[in-house]
């Protein structure tokens, strides 16, 4: 007996078996009906689709749009339309044609590749049946309606794709007889799917009379339903749909709390599917959010309304405390900068101290004799330090501003949550920089940040002028590393109090001198910043491009950049309760980009 077993290697090349490179048309399963985890008001649930023929409303997706990743907010998200689509009781197949628009060429020829493959649908779903599986809840959408079909990058059901075919090349020949389908098994396969895409007798027929195997049969349906429905597509189809995708559910959300915002913002341009809700109140969003829940809203109250819906949905107070983000944002981005201007932003992981290393200057290179031993190079270093911290203040939107529909109140509210958010970092920061009686904090080497022996100090204050500004942008100039070396220090910044406004801008400002003694050597040589919390009325600095050295640097917690909003059910107010957070800290790591003058 021969018990020698052979071992076979194959190569696999993924590439569409349904593509048609002229015609621009890729076949795609677009749903398997493969479960999907989701959760709801009442909790996790499991999600399926019926693909049985009844239970999918198909006249929406024929001649629908094909979507890059479900976006709708503009015409250049539309990437194509579907020609044709069938359900067949396991899955769901269409054939989409891809535009000829230059930007969607790399798309398509992603999908010839291989490397597209995945694709999502967009659908509603009308009438849901309920069970019990395991101990989990199902519900599966017995009466629904694609949309849409999509090119996404990891679809909810897995066995979503374009239709791939495998070619293997067996490295080493060991044939076994293939399995083989009888005629007649092939036959009933033929007549399945042309009841499926309502093919007549004469179709089946001809696939009959041709010996056409299943896979055969499949591409002429296609073919044949993509001929028929031809005539009825026009390029006004190939836009985009507003309707809701089951995919997102925040999207009802996202679309009320759009609205708000923009009531709030005039030069806000609404999305398209947020336009449903353009003109709606608070209390007209309560009582869609209640309805939807399943609640009955008949003969409630305004006020009844919205404490019910701040009290038994979560979807409220979130639409209301992202659009106290939004305006707050804005009012903390539009805040004047002053000295955040002159410091370098950063992020920290954690609440632990942020240390940084400062190196020093890199080594001279050295003359190598011939059979020379190249020397070694060290490099000093500093260490500096400072921490993250959070700083928080709550607020409450109560019942009577949300009824009343005073968004006025509203947005007032959020921008001055905003600005005290600019208000609380710049602070901070001016805090920082004049701790020990104006000299700035203690550094690693234990003196403060404006030193005489750090070169970085007028040795008597004194008023603006020609020769004071000289003498500081020379001191910087002239500032050594570590090694004593001369290091590049190039002024850049002109930092006042306001009460030192007027004379900065005189010498900084460009004239056209009629000689050269009244050239202004210091006409845009610097910006001016101009910092109203300064405590000295007349103490004036110049600083370096914090880009070009290490200087005040502040950081935020990673992924929380700027303040964050939170928002929930009120407790402490009869409304909705806002936390606003900010996780910050600031931290000078050089001395030598900064420079103080006491003034006169």
């Amino acid at each position: 007996m021969n018990n020698t077993v052979t071992l076979l290697t194959r190569r696999a090349d993924l590439a569409p078996a349904s593509a048609n490179r002229d015609d621009r048309t890729v076949e795609v399963i677009w749903s398997t009906g493969a479960p999907v985890r989701r959760r709801d008001m009442a909790g996790p649930y499991v999600e399926r689709l019926s693909l049985d023929p009844e239970a999918v409303d198909l006249s929406r997706l024929r001649g629908a749009s094909v979507l890059d990743a479900h976006r709708q907010s503009a015409v250049r998200d539309v990437l194509g339309s579907v020609q044709s689509a069938a359900v067949d009781g396991q899955r769901g197949t269409a054939l989409i044609w891809f535009s000829a628009r230059p930007e969607v060429e790399p798309l398509w020829q992603d999908v010839l590749s291989g490397i597209l493959r995945h694709v999502s649908v967009g659908y509603s779903v009308e009438e849901w049946a309920e069970a019990t599986e395991s101990g989990a809840r199902v519900l599966t959408a017995v009466r629904w309606t694609p949309h849409e079909i999509s090119l996404v990058p990891t679809p909810a059901d897995p066995g979503a794709h374009i239709r791939m075919e495998t070619h293997m090349t067996d490295t080493a020949i060991t044939p076994s007889p293939p399995e083989t389908q009888t005629r007649a098994a092939i036959n009933i396969e033929i007549r399945s799917i042309a009841r499926i895409a309502g093919l007549d007798q004469a179709w089946i027929d001809g696939q009959i009379d041709a010996a056409a195997d299943g896979d055969t049969a499949r591409r002429a349906a296609f073919e044949a339903l993509a001929a028929r429905s031809a005539p009825t597509i026009r390029t006004e189809q190939v836009r985009v749909e507003i309707g809701e995708s089951q995919d997102d559910p925040a999207l009802r959300a996202r679309q009320m709390g759009e609205a708000l915002y923009a009531r709030i913002n005039p030069r806000h341009e609404l999305s398209d599917p947020a336009r449903r809700y353009a003109y709606a109140t608070p209390v007209d969003m309560a009582k869609e959010l209640l309805t939807l829940r399943g609640e009955s809203t008949m003969a409630l109250s305004p006020a009844s309304l919205v404490t019910r819906a701040l009290h038994t949905t979560s979807d409220f107070p979130i639409i209301l405390g992202n659009t106290v983000g939004r305006v707050l944002r804005d009012a903390y981005q539009a805040a004047p900068s002053g000295i955040r201007r002159l410091g370098r932003q950063t992020s920290a992981r954690d609440f632990r101290a942020v240390n940084k290393i400062m190196l020093g200057e890199a080594p001279l290179l050295e003359k190598l004799n011939e059979h020379g031993e190249i020397k070694s190079g060290t490099m000093a270093e500093a260490r500096e330090a400072y921490k993250i911290e959070t700083w928080a203040k709550k607020i409450g939107i109560t019942r009577q501003v949300l009824v009343n529909d005073d968004l006025g109140a509203f947005a007032d509210l959020a921008r001055r949550m905003g600005q005290g958010a600019a208000e609380t970092e710049a602070r901070i920061l001016v805090t920082l920089l004049e701790a020990n009686s104006g000299n700035g904090p203690t550094l690693s080497d234990s003196k403060a940040l404006f030193h005489a022996d750090h070169g970085n100090k007028a040795a008597s204050g004194a008023a603006i002028s020609d020769t004071t500004l000289s003498a500081a942008r020379l001191a910087l100039r002239t500032q050594k590393g570590s090694d004593g070396r001369v290091i590049r220090v190039t002024p850049k910044n002109l930092l006042v109090p306001p009460a030192l406004e007027t004379v900065a801008e005189k010498w900084l400002a460009t004239i056209a001198p009629a000689s050269a003694a009244d050239v202004n050597p210091f006409s845009g040589a610097m910006s001016l910043v101009v910092e109203p919390r300064l405590s000295s009325a007349t103490r004036w600095y110049v600083t370096a491009d914090p880009g070009e050295i290490d200087g005040l640097e502040f950081a935020y917690l990673s992924g929380n950049e700027g303040p964050q909003v939170e928002s929930r059910s009120g407790w402490d107010v009869d409304g909705v309760e806002i936390r606003v957070i900010l996780d910050f800290g600031a931290g000078f790591i050089d001395h030598r980009g900064w420079f103080q003058n006491a003034g006169a």
